[in-house]
């Protein structure tokens, strides 16, 4: 199973090296025949990567340590779960996942792309079997997960203890699937580029592509952000981790193409800018391959360094980002700039939007690369962290939040801006209330928390005022603003799905950092503590023994206001005996959207422990408004304009004759 895995994957290289030099000869030549092998070439390439990848898991879960990757990064006392989902926990086996996706997605334009005109068709699925041939060869040439030893070991090194928990069976699927579904936004620019021109079938594909990949990319991030959060036993959601800031990139830079490739489809405008931005988005998403794998960081996140690795990425780097920005530049003179409009506008305030994301994502970038490329010149090491984020990222967001709100209730090509401020006033008001409120009853001494309230509730407000002000609410009777409501297009339902889970997820972060609170003590079994209204008894510590570890598990009782107990929170320290490796489990009790939130400390030789206890307010709201930004995609996607090949159908009335002269 593992020679015929790795054939397999041989042969998908194979494939794609096939798929992106014939259809693109055929697209050159104009020769239909050659065009067309791409189809059946992406969707075989797809099964035999699917083939190899299964190989693997099929090694994986069943302990088969005469693979080295196995051997490297499973133990045969680990839960089944955790040896599927070390398929991925490591480089070898991340980047076949990394593949397998780029094949999937180059599948489905071949599957769903019959729509397309042939030679736009062809150079997409060239490119994007260009980008598979070299990530194909990397993985043969520096990371086969195949590789054999001999003499097999009889036991495992066991998965890193961190990286053996349920969402490591979520976060990277998710975020793969945004890094590569970028790829298809990066191949039709490419392909657009090659030919000279876009046209209606290049904006009808772009955007939903886009939305798809976004989609994908914020589920990733908010899983990666709640895994960090629960797993590391620090207490944080975010820490500005270069690595972290790797995936962040790409969702600002993927969030201004999507904003842009709206404009372009609605209005025929901005093409060119949108051309260089699906270029830039997946340029990113390749620079945070090249951090994770490439050893210049060290992190969590990071794998093993090895210099043959990080020059391969470095090379197939300045091949794909370089080659097509130097294409853009030969080629972006000959394409139509697209429409022109008005500086009030839907269009422009996407526009303005496009200026502030960009921009942040050029902050981030700046303090992300600065420290690498100062020690690579001079030697020196320097720590770029939160403060420079906070005083460089936060001020740009602020403006760019205040005018979401008034994007979907201007006009194309020319708006209101005063008659939008004016169906925005309740939603002003009630920003404003808020503001107040948390001002004089909630914390008086912190602008940063009244006005982050206020934004919150005002992003939230202005986006159940879109939906108000096109179903008709005030201007019609109930009953007609009900059926108006329901006949809207779903793309208006995710459009303000997306922006009220933006003001959850900012509201979950002001909360949890202006209103929360944090005790660290030792603590003897019997004793209680209370924070934020909360009291907790200490029970004292048991023992207990897992699959593959031993735990020093912490029980804490919590307490109503008679002194009986609610319900019970668990906190442990484990050990991992193969690796030598300790790990907190927090302790974790939701109350509302607020959570309590322990991890326990090291033991103390008279039986004290260390307990350090947070009360996070509306701390759930972060990731709960990343699940609704996603819903919010998903809703988009299921408006019938943006379904690529699924026109809508005209039905003509009943007994209808057509007038002479119209078809």
């Amino acid at each position: 199973m593992v020679e015929t895995g790795h054939f397999a994957l041989v042969l998908s290289f194979a494939l794609a090296l096939v798929q992106t030099l014939v259809p693109l000869f055929g697209a050159r030549t104009g020769n239909p025949r050659m065009m067309a092998v791409g189809g059946p070439v992406a969707v075989t390439g797809f099964a035999l990567t699917a083939f190899s990848f299964a190989a693997l898991a099929t090694a994986y879960a069943s302990s088969d340590f005469s693979v080295a990757s196995v051997w490297e990064n499973s133990h045969s006392l680990q839960p089944l779960i955790y040896k599927i989902t070390g398929t991925w926990g490591n480089h070898e086996g991340s980047m076949l996942l990394w593949v397998l996706i780029l094949t999937f997605f180059g599948a489905l334009v071949a599957v769903f792309g019959g729509n397309l005109p042939a030679t736009l068709r062809a150079n997409v699925l060239a490119v994007q079997g260009a980008i598979g041939a070299t990530f194909f060869l990397f993985i043969l040439t520096t990371s086969n997960p195949f590789a054999r030893l001999n003499p097999a070991p009889i036991e495992g090194r066991d998965l890193n203890p961190i990286l053996q928990d349920l969402g490591l069976a979520v976060h990277p699927p998710l975020l793969y699937l945004g890094y590569v579904g970028f790829s298809i936004c990066f191949s039709f620019s490419v392909a657009a580029l090659i030919e000279g021109r876009i046209d209606a079938s290049w904006a009808r594909w772009v955007r939903p592509w886009t939305l798809v990949a976004w989609m994908f990319l914020t589920g990733g991030i908010a899983m990666g952000s709640y895994w960090a959060y629960y797993e590391l036993g620090w207490g944080g959601f975010w820490f500005w981790d270069p690595v972290e800031n790797a995936s962040f990139m790409p969702w600002l830079a993927g969030t201004a193409l999507l904003h842009s490739a709206i404009v372009m489809e609605k209005r025929s405008a901005l093409k060119i800018w949108t051309l260089l931005l699906a270029i830039l988005t997946f340029s990113l998403s390749l620079l945070g391959t090249f951090l994770v794998r490439s050893g210049v960081l060290t992190s969590v996140h990071a794998f093993a360094t090895d210099p043959t690795r990080g020059v391969f990425i470095l090379c197939i780097l300045t091949l794909f980002i370089g080659g097509s920005l130097a294409l853009f530049a030969l080629r972006s003179s000959r394409l139509t700039a697209g429409g022109l409009f008005h500086p009030i506008s839907r269009e422009g305030a996407l526009v303005l939007n496009n200026l502030f994301l960009t921009t942040a994502t050029a902050t981030v970038l700046v303090g992300t690369l600065y420290p690498l490329a100062l020690e690579a010149v001079t030697g020196d090491k320097i720590s770029v962290g939160a403060p420079f984020f906070d005083l460089t990222f936060g001020p740009l967001m602020l403006p760019l939040l205040a005018i979401v709100p008034f994007g979907p209730l201007l006009a194309w090509k020319r708006g209101d801006v005063f008659a939008a401020a004016q169906r925005l006033m309740a939603a002003f008001a009630l920003a404003l209330a808020a503001v107040l409120v948390t001002a004089l009853f909630v914390d008086g001494a912190s602008v940063f928390a009244a006005l982050g309230v206020g934004l919150a509730v005002w992003l939230v407000c202005g986006a159940l005022t879109d939906l108000a002000v096109k179903s008709g609410a005030g201007s019609v009777a109930p009953a007609i603003m009900l059926r108006r409501f329901a006949g809207l297009p779903r793309s208006v339902f995710g459009t303000a799905l997306a922006h009220l889970g933006l003001g959850l997820t900012l509201l979950g972060i002001v909360g949890t950092l202006s209103f929360g609170a944090e005790k660290i003590l030792s603590m003897r079994a019997g004793e209680t503590i209370e924070l934020s209204g909360h009291t907790l008894r200490f029970e004292g510590l048991y023992p207990a023994q897992g699959p593959n570890y031993s735990e020093d598990r912490g029980r804490f009782a919590l307490l109503g206001a008679d002194g009986s107990t609610i319900s019970e929170i668990t906190s442990a320290k484990r050990f991992y005996p193969v690796r030598q490796m300790t790990t907190t489990e927090s302790g974790i009790k939701t109350i509302g959207f607020s959570q309590l939130y322990l991890s326990l400390g090291d033991e103390a030789t008279d039986g004290s422990v260390v307990v350090r206890l947070w009360w996070k307010p509306l701390v759930t709201l972060i990731w709960g408004g990343g699940l609704v930004m996603m819903a919010g995609a998903a809703m988009s996607l299921m408006d019938r304009r943006l379904r690529v090949g699924a026109p809508s159908r005209r039905r003509k009335p009943t007994g209808a004759v057509p007038s002479a002269g119209l078809p």
